[in-house]
């Protein structure tokens, strides 16, 4: 009992910078994660960041979550063609500098696709030359990079890192997050009934999270 009480308190919070979803904010996306519990998230330093760009349209969170509202990059109408990409990258490796060092990304939406596509450009010398090499993911509502020129550097091969991505049963992008999950080496899949939302985490997916956390603290020590 001694041993694993002192263990405990040895175990150091994983640092994690969140990226928010399209048009929203680094300051709704903590909202967002308001969400789950206490337990949760005293287990965890989450570090929020605005994207670099003002949304360049209407919100889909307009009504629910004040402005302003901010978007990492933009894409063309299929999803296959990115504009300022190149710019959004450095915004991120600037910010890690900064304020790092960061154990991992997590990840909303279009968050999440940045997300769980930089671990494969910086294993390709692409993204994030300058700071460590990123060691977790928390994927919400993920996919893959559709443009071509991205994700065939992106996923030249497996995502390595352990990773934790949660499916919404009615999500638009759970076709692609599924894809998603196939590319990773070590995914913990959270399944839950609602869309494409930050989840509430109920009594089934609470243990796996926990679960999830616990065994990457152990990493870290």
């Amino acid at each position: 009992m001694g041993s694993e009480s002192c263990e405990n308190t040895l175990l150091k919070k994983p640092r994690f910078l969140c990226l928010h979803g399209f048009r929203t904010s680094a300051e709704i996306m903590k909202k967002q994660m308001g969400k789950w519990p206490e337990l949760v998230l005293d287990k965890l330093d989450l570090v929020y960041l605005d994207a670099p760009f003002p949304a360049e349209g209407k919100s889909d969170v307009e009504g629910i979550f004040e402005p302003p509202y901010y978007e990492w990059f933009q894409f063309n109408k299929e999803f296959t063609e990115y504009t300022n990409f190149d710019e959004c990258l450095p915004y991120i490796e600037d910010f890690m500098i900064k304020h790092g060092p960061f154990d991992g990304l997590l990840g909303f939406s279009q968050g999440a696709i940045l997300s769980a596509g930089l671990p494969g450009l910086q294993a390709e010398g692409l993204a994030l030359k300058k700071v460590p090499k990123i060691k977790f993911l928390l994927i919400i509502g993920g996919a893959k990079f559709k443009s071509p020129s991205v994700a065939d550097k992106a996923y030249a091969s497996p995502i390595e890192c352990p990773s934790l991505h949660f499916l919404g049963e009615t999500d638009f992008l759970k076709p692609y997050g599924i894809e998603l999950i196939a590319c990773c080496s070590d995914p913990v899949t959270v399944h839950h009934p609602k869309g494409h939302t930050v989840p509430r985490l109920d009594d089934k997916s609470l243990p796996v999270v926990l679960g999830f956390i616990e065994r990457i603290q152990k990493m870290l020590i």
